[in-house]
C-alpha cells in the first residue's frame, strides 16, 4: 500500500477527522522504528522502540467493517512485537464503541484519557481513551520495581 493509498484509506475511514496526508504516511514509514500492516481495505501503523509499541493508527474503510480486518491488523502487530517490546499502548476515541470492545476482548485496559482530544467537524470533540496490555514477552509490568532500584 502506498502513502497514496493510505492516505485515501485514512480519508474515507475518519470522515469527520483531520484526514493524514500522503506526505505524513511518508514521513512516518521513514522511520526505523515505525511499522506497517496491510489488509485489503485496512491498514495499522505502529511504532516500537525501548521496550514500548504503539498503535499509531488503524484504519478499515467503512464499506468492510465488521469482517474482522481490524482484529486481523491489530493481532498481526501484537504477534510481531517478538521481544521487541514488553507494553503496547493504544488511544481510541471514547465513542467507538465497536474499537473499544476490540481492544478489551485483546486484553487492553484503559489508563487514561485525554480530554477532548479528536476534533470533529460535525460536532464537539471527543475523548481519548489510553489502553495499555503488557505482553507476553520480556519482563512485563508487575517484575520491573519502582522507583529503580540502584546498584
Amino acid at each position: 500500500m502506498t502513502p497514496d493509498d493510505m492516505a485515501a484509506l485514512h480519508a474515507a475511514a475518519f470522515k469527520d477527522e483531520r484526514h493524514w496526508s500522503a506526505v505524513e504516511f511518508a514521513d512516518l514509514l521513514k522511520s526505523n522504528h515505525v511499522d506497517a500492516y496491510t489488509q485489503a481495505h485496512g491498514m495499522a501503523l505502529t511504532s516500537t522502540a525501548g521496550g514500548d509499541t504503539e498503535l499509531l493508527m488503524l484504519a478499515v474503510h467503512p464499506d468492510h467493517r465488521r469482517r474482522g480486518i481490524a482484529r486481523a491488523l491489530t493481532l498481526q502487530w501484537l504477534d510481531s512485537v517478538g521481544d521487541r517490546a514488553d507494553i503496547a499502548f493504544l488511544e481510541v476515541a471514547a465513542d467507538n464503541l465497536a474499537a473499544l470492545t476490540l481492544y478489551t476482548d485483546l486484553g487492553f485496559g484503559i489508563i487514561g484519557r485525554r480530554v477532548a482530544y479528536y476534533t470533529r467537524e460535525s460536532g464537539p470533540a471527543v475523548d481519548a481513551l489510553i489502553m495499555q496490555q503488557a505482553l507476553p514477552h520480556g519482563q512485563g509490568l508487575d517484575s520491573i520495581p519502582f522507583p529503580p532500584e540502584s546498584s
